[in-house]
Formats: C-alpha cells, sequence, structure tokens
C-alpha cells in the first residue's frame, strides 16, 4: 500500500477546505452541484471523445496502482537472477524449467522459457525488447489518459464560469439569482483547476514513475537472463546487476 498518495490527497482537500474556513469562509460554499457536473462531466465526455475504449479501459484500471503498486523489488530481482543462474550453473539450462513455469511474472516466465530452449542470446534479446517496449508503450498510454484530462479539466473550469457569469447577466433584475450564478462562475474554476492539479496530474506523474521502475526491472531481468545465456559466472553476474539498485529510491 502506497501510504504516500493516501496522505497527499487526503493534505490536498485539507489545504483548500482549511484555507477556506480560515479565510472565514464555510464548506458549504464550496459545494456546487451544477459546476461539478459542468467540470468532471465535460472532462470525462472529451476524454471519451479522445481515447480509444481499450486504452481507456486500461487506464482507468492502472488507477489502483497510485495506492497499490504493482510490487517490484530490485534486490529480489538480482537474487532471483543470481539463483538461476546457479541453478544453470549446477543442473544446466534445463534446470530452469520448472522456475520458468512456477515464475509468477508473465515477462520473466517468458525470458526463461527462451532460455531454457536454448535461444542465442541475440535473439532473446530481440524479443524481449520488443515485449519491453510494447508493454511500456501501453501503460504510458493509459497514463496519458490522466495527463489529458489534467488539460481538459481547467479550460472545462472556464467554461463553467462563462456559464455562470451568463446566468448572473441574465438575471439582473432578480438579486435573489445573482448569488447562486456567481458561485457558480468561481467554484467551477475552482473545480477545474485543483481537479488538474490536486489529482490528475499527480496521478499521471506517479503511474509513469511506476512504468519507469517496472521497465528497469524488466531491462535488468533482460540482462540477467543474457547472462545466464553467455555462461556468466553467477558472482561476476550478481556485481554488474548489483549497478541497477543505484537507480532505485532511497539507494
Amino acid at each position: 500500500m502506497d501510504y504516500l498518495s493516501i496522505v497527499g490527497l487526503l493534505l490536498g482537500i485539507l489545504a483548500i477546505v482549511g484555507g477556506n474556513a480560515v479565510e472565514g469562509g464555510v464548506v458549504a460554499s464550496l459545494m456546487n452541484g451544477p459546476a461539478a457536473l459542468i467540470v468532471i462531466g465535460g472532462t470525462f465526455a472529451a476524454i471519451l471523445i479522445q481515447t480509444p475504449l481499450a486504452t481507456l479501459k486500461h487506464g482507468f484500471r492502472m488507477f489502483g496502482w497510485i495506492f497499490s503498486p504493482p510490487f517490484v523489488s530490485l534486490e529480489d530481482g538480482v537474487e532471483k537472477v543470481v539463483g538461476w543462474s546457479m541453478r544453470a550453473r549446477k543442473e544446466g539450462l534445463l534446470g530452469l524449467e520448472k522456475i520458468a513455469e512456477k515464475e509468477a511474472d508473465p515477462f520473466c516466465s517468458k525470458a526463461l522459457a527462451l532460455l531454457v530452449d536454448g535461444s542465442e542470446p541475440e535473439s532473446i534479446k530481440s524479443v524481449l525488447d520488443v515485449e519491453l517496449l510494447s508493454r511500456e508503450h501501453w501503460d504510458l498510454n493509459g497514463a496519458r489518459i490522466y495527463e489529458n484530462m489534467g488539460g481538459y479539466s481547467p479550460t472545462i473550469g472556464i467554461i463553467g464560469a462563462v456559464m455562470g457569469l451568463i446566468h448572473v447577466m441574465t438575471n439582473l433584475a432578480d438579486p435573489s439569482s445573482l448569488g447562486q450564478g456567481i458561485a457558480t462562475a468561481f467554484v467551477a474554476t475552482i473545480y477545474g483547476v485543483a481537479l488538474a492539479n490536486l489529482l490528475l496530474f499527480p496521478v499521471a506523474g506517479k503511474l509513469r514513475a511506476i512504468i519507469a521502475n517496472r521497465a528497469l526491472y524488466h531491462e535488468m531481468m533482460i540482462d540477467g537472463v543474457i547472462s545466464i545465456a553467455e555462461g556468466e559466472n553467477p558472482r561476476a553476474l550478481e556485481m554488474k546487476l548489483n549497478g541497477y539498485l543505484l537507480a532505485q529510491p532511497g539507494n
């Protein structure tokens, strides 16, 4: 569980609500149904028009990664590859066949299968590089959905603001309706900007970081499998793969 995402989301809401309260406002002044409908509905409508259905589904499924990202540990990956290397050194490449069948990560399972089949290192790298690039491209398209929504949201908020002002101008003779129109105008702008900068853009940024970390993990696995295919010493392989740990946060 990524608690930073939860804390960040709550802190963002608290900052707006708390700042409003410090200035003497009330929470009710930030609650406006028409403004929310315009901004949220308009943003979703725009992204539905722009994005293919398959990409849209994948992007929305990826939202869960913000709170529970796919577990990827470079340290565990190094340990795993070194274990494969030692197993192959003792039992030969066929000794990895059962490990390949039990491997939970489809990418690593495919890498091991290619290794067990006796594929040449160049062939293994070629096949796995294509899959890595395809997976990364697919995931980045999903993350881009949130970036695009973050671009639309403030603009839709401005549309809501203009609509609210139009309502005000057409009802100048009715003072009782002026407050609601002005509230919709300004609250719509707040919704649009806040939605983009406190949710959509941060979500896109975190997804990109998760995708990059997983791609690095798989690059390390490719390097490790090719080294095993070339018969590299397990100790030397471990030292080489430890270099990837420098790119992991906290190292």
